[in-house]
């Protein structure tokens, strides 16, 4: 029996013309960030809180109109939180490490595989993330797949981080579509709600199992990797 709450179960989804990716932990696997707070003597979990604390920060910048680039969040509050740890360096070279290790991410299994197949369906794919573009990059060029990305953006250029209308229609802006042409592909629920309320698809990939959260509007799609999304995407219209 059909699951009512499916979001993979409806009909009316047409394939989008353009998919916006995010790219911090939707792209990158960044759990390797926590190994570089253990090379300067801090907790490796810390690694978790810090980046939910960049959130938290970049998002209300943005709510007070004040965005600032998410690499001055980050070592901001890496300034801060390090200042409670026995260091086994000096303050600043702690985050440097700590920073240089967004250059040297890679992507998660599935990314670079399942970019080439929605490549292969003829949808353009863009990137926009919170970050910098040359993390982005980076990241893709890594993975040998940045011949695929047709654009790589970020928020900076928008003055306000996602989840704002303002940083999805900057997007849509630099790539001529309407809202419901596009569609915004992310691990994150925030990124989801955010995206659905600028009038653009949706599609949650959920790698790791976890319930989505009730609070935001659900996805249009539910994945459990972009191979999986290229299926769901391959039968629509």
């Amino acid at each position: 029996m059909n699951d009512p709450h499916d979001p993979n179960i409806s009909p009316a989804l047409r394939r989008p013309r353009v998919i916006v990716f995010d790219v911090n932990e939707t792209l990158s696997d960044m759990s390797p960030l926590s190994e570089r707070f253990a090379d300067v003597g801090a907790p490796a979990e810390l690694a978790s809180l810090w980046f939910a604390s960049v959130l938290r920060d970049g998002f209300a910048l943005t709510a007070a109109g004040s965005a600032q680039p998410f690499a001055d969040v980050a070592s901001g509050l890496l300034a801060v939180m390090l200042q409670r740890e026995a260091l086994n360096r000096e303050i600043d070279d702690a985050v440097e490490h700590i920073m240089g290790g967004f250059m040297s991410l890679d992507v998660h299994p599935d990314v670079a595989d399942g970019i080439r197949a929605l490549a292969a369906l003829e949808i353009r794919l863009i990137t926009l993330s919170n970050g910098a573009v040359g993390v982005a990059r980076k990241l893709l060029d890594g993975a040998g797949v940045l011949e695929h990305a047709e654009m790589l953006l970020s928020v900076d250029q928008a003055g306000a981080w996602k989840p704002a209308g303002q940083s999805y229609r900057y997007a849509l802006d630099r790539c001529g579509v309407e809202p419901h042409e596009a569609m915004l592909v992310a691990v994150h629920p925030w990124d989801i709600d955010g995206a659905h309320r600028a009038g653009l698809s949706t599609a949650w990939i959920n790698r790791t199992g976890t319930t989505y959260p009730q609070h935001f509007t659900a996805p249009d799609l539910e994945a459990t990797s972009l191979l999986h999304l290229e299926r769901l995407l391959r039968h629509s219209t």
